[in-house]
């Protein structure tokens, strides 16, 4: 689905069902130097069981135009932006690891048009190393394979995401690189860590929240492991569930994310 979001051509994965702005909207923000593609799985089947889904791609990522925006809050009036371009009054916000702390910032700043906020493989503050963050720049695709060697607890997961046999590390590593490359922007990466590493506003946007919050997170995370969520949780009031993964919990353990995020949402109206 195409939409106009600030002047500017943005894209959202329905799920493979038409989107209907009348139905209980979910929308699916993603991490640094990834895509709408990492929620296909969860995309699907909360847009087959009742509800309007909208997976993002931010903007100069992937399938949005660009240039990609400079900071959390820029990407959270984004966010808000977007669900003016799709027609939606409120909606669950549900953000992984960068996409977390937009979905965060974007319910401190709107909390009346917010229902549920979802943090995945979250952290706050999401300190980057200063060593990643100079990689990073000097050398990118070095910077990629060592996120994504941090990512997985594991070498082989068993069932692997989209299904038996796929090589998560290696399926991880190339998504990262498509992005990287599709957008031409060869800063794109330290670009999405630097804007984790600077947001300071998490705990001023919690205060704010009206809605009830859930974390879900991976409990052997090396990116953002779940002691650095103590503060931030108790901050929210927020309901934890945690699942056996690392950081790129939807991939590595689908099942346990999709279970958490049912219980988290509840059945549509």
């Amino acid at each position: 689905m195409k939409l106009t979001v600030l002047g500017r051509e943005a894209y959202a994965y329905t799920g493979g069902k038409p989107f209907d702005p009348a139905l209980p909207c979910i929308v699916f923000i993603h991490g640094a130097l990834n895509d709408h593609s990492v929620w296909t799985l969860l995309a699907r089947w909360f847009a087959h069981h009742g509800f309007g889904v909208l997976a993002v791609d931010l903007p100069g990522h992937m399938r949005s135009a660009g240039p990609a925006l400079p900071d959390i809050e820029a990407m959270a009036d984004w966010t808000l932006a977007l669900l003016d371009a799709a027609g939606v009054k409120q909606a669950a916000l549900a953000g992984h690891s960068m996409g977390s702390l937009i979905a965060l910032e974007a319910a401190g700043r709107a909390p009346e048009r917010v229902t549920r906020l979802l943090m995945l493989g979250t952290a706050y503050p999401m300190a980057v190393p200063k060593a990643l963050l100079e990689l990073s720049i000097s050398a990118p695709l070095k910077a990629i394979d060592r996120v994504v060697s941090f990512s997985f607890s594991t070498l082989a997961a068993k069932p692997s995401y989209p299904g038996p046999g796929v090589w998560l590390r290696g399926a991880g590593r190339q998504l990262m690189r498509q992005v990287l490359q599709h957008g031409h922007d060869a800063m794109l990466f330290h670009n999405d860590f630097a804007a984790c590493d600077r947001y300071g506003h998490g705990l001023e946007a919690a205060a704010l929240l009206r809605c009830p919050a859930h974390l879900v997170l991976a409990r052997d995370d090396q990116m953002t492991p779940t002691r650095a969520t103590r503060e931030l949780a108790a901050a929210l009031k927020a309901q934890v569930h945690t699942v056996p993964a690392g950081h790129f919990l939807m991939q590595e353990c689908p099942d346990g994310v999709l279970a958490a995020l049912r219980a988290s949402l509840g059945p549509a109206p």
